[in-house]
């Protein structure tokens, strides 16, 4: 890797956000004022993205927008990140998804959402950044979009040697392929090198109907018995769990005042390829990621709440010196 940037390519869909902060999430029928209002480009393509670009990667996003105008404004806005944008597709019939948060005083979040175009990414959409994907030293993909896309994704990682960090959430709108039915997995979902589902996540994969932090350790050895070479299992405020087939370690979470918690999962998954990318072992890049994924709640906003790697390097350092 001497003489080059590590370089990363995110599979994710892409949102414009509305985000507003107020004292407390109404409930049904109720109405609060609000204090504050982002409006940006997000979602898990854009996040992890940027995230990775900020901590030194050469990164390509492979998403889908409408033909809107919220479509030159996500461009130009991954543009400002120097994320390359050139395998963005375009669905000009519809249009670009779009999320409305709105974020408590405690950092509590609600959010609605619109799939638009995301929903319509395709497999010759990914073939179309196959040269991208065979020069990646990491493919990142986000479980968001068309199984039969992530499915294609993982393929061509595999058929290059490309690492795969796969976040197994459900698609935006579940598809049924091979005869299986939409509340399961592909079987290539577990051929993948890192799987970071959340502890609910992993869960639901596993059938297991207890998520705690005392079956995390069961849940990930049932996951990597699958395929999977490492399960990291997010567990918020209780740190993450890194399953192996020679053990599993728990890596602890940082401690940092909560403003916003909507962009912890992206930035600790575009750190972790990012760290990946560059050779580090799986527990350092874990460490590192969570980090990450901890700055990431201290700010308010989306890609604008992503750290730098300088903001990430400063509190691993605090946290070593306690």
């Amino acid at each position: 890797m001497t003489g080059r940037s590590p370089r990363v390519v995110v599979i994710g869909g892409t949102y414009v956000d509305m985000a507003v902060r107020c004292s407390q999430i109404p409930s049904s029928g109720q109405s609060v004022a609000g204090s504050a209002l982002s409006y940006s480009v997000t979602g898990p393509g854009p996040n992890k993205a940027v995230q990775a670009a900020l901590c030194g990667c050469e990164v390509h996003l492979i998403s889908k927008v409408g033909g809107d105008s919220f479509a030159a404004m996500a461009r130009k806005s991954l543009a400002e990140f120097k994320v390359n944008t050139e395998y963005v597709c375009v669905a000009e019939a519809m249009n670009t998804g779009v999320v409305v948060t709105v974020v408590g005083s405690t950092g509590e979040n609600a959010a609605c959402f619109y799939s638009g175009a995301n929903s319509a990414l395709q497999p010759h959409d990914i073939d179309a950044g196959e040269q991208v994907i065979s020069d990646a030293d990491v493919c990142l993909v986000h479980g968001g979009l068309p199984h039969e896309a992530i499915v294609q994704a993982i393929r061509c990682a595999k058929v290059h040697g490309t690492k795969i960090i796969l976040n197994p959430v459900r698609p935006t709108e579940s598809r049924c392929i091979g005869g299986e039915s939409d509340g399961d997995l592909p079987m290539e979902y577990f051929s993948v090198d890192i799987l970071i589902p959340n502890l609910c996540e992993a869960a639901e994969i596993t059938d297991q109907s207890t998520a705690s932090i005392r079956t995390a350790k069961l849940i990930g050895s049932d996951i990597v018995a699958r395929g999977v070479k490492y399960a990291v299992i997010t567990m918020g405020k209780r740190g993450c769990m890194v399953v192996h087939r020679d053990g599993a370690d728990q890596i602890p979470a940082f401690d940092v005042e909560l403003v916003d918690q909507a962009g912890r999962g992206d930035a600790f998954a575009g750190a972790l390829a990012a760290s990946c990318a560059v050779g580090d072992d799986i527990r350092q890049a874990v460490k590192f990621a969570s980090a990450a994924g901890a700055l990431a709640c201290s700010k308010f906003g989306s890609v604008e709440a992503m750290p730098t790697k300088a903001e990430i390097i400063e509190l691993l350092q605090k946290e070593d010196i306690r």
